[in-house]
């Protein structure tokens, strides 16, 4: 369907009347003609005057057509075609494919399919699920989340998936039509920024009620081998630590909870690995390093950090019994020199710390860095995962740009960034959007402090480990699910999980406008060339007028 954009613009079509005007006046000169009285030479100028008419008429249509072909360009115009219709879409994520949970809402799906529905997965592109894999997964032919996901290795990235922001993709990707979004519920499906959905979108979370548990770090403390545990359930992610005699390097140890670990020297140091099985992952046979030497932290603070100095102080001794490896902590007034650089710096100050800190950075230095300056007012609560922990409010923060490389590590209620981590070389910076003093923020009393602060002393990994190790821990092996009062738009109920209780979608789903601008341009060189080769053959063919 032809349509324009700016109608108003074909006003220019006026401009017709010039080459018509043009034609009519500037006419050819008549011939000379010697006659033997003058006296009929006014009557007959006066008779050509009356009798205007065309001339050239061709070159007059292609005049007038080239100024027609770029007052409709003007005008803006497109050719619009609809969007083929669709009943709605039905949005399945990799891993929900594997959940056991997904079994009771198979016939809705079913139901919706048979209505027009178009099943496609929640991935890049959202390409299709083909019949033959849909009918794998309802006959239980995938059978683990890990099986389900290797079948979509085609279509899912390898990046770490937020279903927020993918459904937020399919919304406008698919206007108009209702969606039906099938996830699992697991907590880290759902980062980033939550901005508010269309009414057609229905979100099911699906929970995993299965535990993990899984090897996150190990120290070597004397004669002893330290390994840190983690395990995941639904409602939360606990570490413990568990001693075992220093074993041989080769040796098999048998862990409670864990399949059989393997101790290992290679060139890059003493690795633990688990014991390869048949059903054994590429995450669940990563190589953890087996740390040697303690944790080095420094706190440098001047007089106006000292209540956060002890705050930080406190929560990190706590946390460092929960780590595999001691913790060497000192306190400082003084700048500390960068010559021999810590696993850690906290550097509360107002002063910026200096260049040679980020050097040393680069090479392996975590650097803690709070909000300098006097802030300002702010009321926002943390984002916990617990739902039964005590809110933690932020009363002042400052107003730091930050990096487009920043990762939010604590977020507050509007998905701000409370704690962010910037990777630089083999280190990282983190900077912490408020102060741990209690006029700035509720985080010296928060229980939960040394917990995060457990977090982010692991004990750094190995460049070449980072990947595995990393999503092993902190993505893949992570259970706790969220709280569907979370959802802004909730999950749906027994009586809505049905095909009839989806939304009905409208009559058409939208257009697709094609521009024709650029072949109307293209029209209008092809006229102008035309009508300059028919002038110059006009005035090549007309003769000269006689002397």
């Amino acid at each position: 369907m032809f349509t324009l954009l700016n109608p108003a613009a074909l006003l220019a079509l006026l401009g017709l009347l010039v080459p018509v005007a043009i034609h009519l006046w500037n006419r050819r000169p008549g011939r000379e003609v010697a006659v033997g009285s003058l006296r009929w030479l006014t009557a007959g100028a006066n008779r050509r005057l009356r009798n205007l008419k065309l001339e050239q008429l061709w070159l007059l249509l292609l005049r007038a057509a080239l100024l027609a072909v770029l007052a409709v360009a003007v005008a803006g115009p497109v050719w619009r075609t609809a969007l083929p219709t669709s009943r709605g879409v039905v949005l399945l994520s990799a891993e929900a494919a594997g959940l056991p949970a997904l079994a009771e809402l198979k016939p809705t799906i079913d139901s919706l399919r048979r209505k027009g529905y178009a099943l496609r997965w929640l991935a890049a592109g959202f390409p299709r699920v083909s019949g033959s894999v849909w009918q794998r997964v309802k006959t239980g032919q995938s059978g683990t989340a890990t099986d389900s996901m290797a079948a979509l290795a085609t279509t899912r990235p390898q990046s770490q998936e937020f279903a927020w922001a993918r459904v937020q993709q399919a919304a406008g990707a698919f206007p108009g039509q209702p969606l039906l979004v099938v996830t699992g519920a697991a907590l880290r499906n759902f980062q980033g920024s939550h901005a508010p959905l269309p009414a057609a979108v229905r979100w099911q979370a699906l929970p995993d009620a299965k535990a993990t548990n899984w090897l996150q770090a190990a120290a070597l403390r004397g004669d002893s081998l330290r390994l840190e545990l983690g395990q995941s359930t639904e409602s939360q992610t606990r570490f413990q630590t568990t001693t075992l005699a220093q074993p041989t390097p080769g040796a098999t140890l048998r862990v409670a909870g864990l399949a059989p670990l393997r101790l290992q020297n290679t060139a890059t140091g003493t690795r633990i690995t688990l014991v390869k099985t048949a059903t054994s992952s590429e995450i669940d046979t990563a190589a953890v390093a087996v740390q040697t030497r303690p944790l080095r932290a420094i706190i440098y603070a001047t007089a106006d950090y000292r209540s956060d100095a002890r705050v930080l102080q406190a929560g990190l001794r706590a946390a460092s019994a929960g780590l595999p490896v001691a913790l060497e902590l000192s306190t400082t007034t003084q700048a500390p020199s960068p010559a021999s650089p810590p696993d850690w710096l906290f550097w509360l100050s107002d002063a910026p710390a200096p260049t040679a800190w980020r050097n040393a950075v680069q090479q392996g230095t975590r650097l803690w860095l709070e909000a300098a300056g006097p802030g300002v007012a702010d009321t926002a609560h943390l984002a916990l995962n617990d739902a039964e922990a005590a809110p933690v409010t932020v009363f002042r923060r400052d107003t730091a740009a930050l990096g487009k490389s920043t990762v939010a590590r604590w977020t507050d209620g509007r998905g701000r960034a409370v704690l962010s981590r910037q990777t630089l070389g083999r280190g990282a910076i983190y900077h912490l959007a408020t102060r741990l003093n209690p006029e700035w923020s509720e985080l010296a009393d928060a229980p939960q402090l040394p917990a995060w602060l457990l977090e982010l002393l692991q004990p750094a990994i190995p460049a070449n480990e980072q990947r595995v190790v990393a999503g092993a821990a902190f993505s893949q092996q992570d259970q706790r699910a969220l709280d569907p009062a979370q959802l802004v738009k909730p999950s749906l109920t027994a009586a809505e999980t049905t095909a009839d209780a989806m939304p009905q979608a409208p009559a058409f789903s939208g257009f697709r406008q094609t521009d024709l601008r650029p072949w109307l341009v293209l029209l209008a060189g092809l006229l102008l060339l035309l009508e300059r080769l028919l002038a110059r053959r006009r005035e090549t063919l007309t003769p000269p007028a006689a002397s």
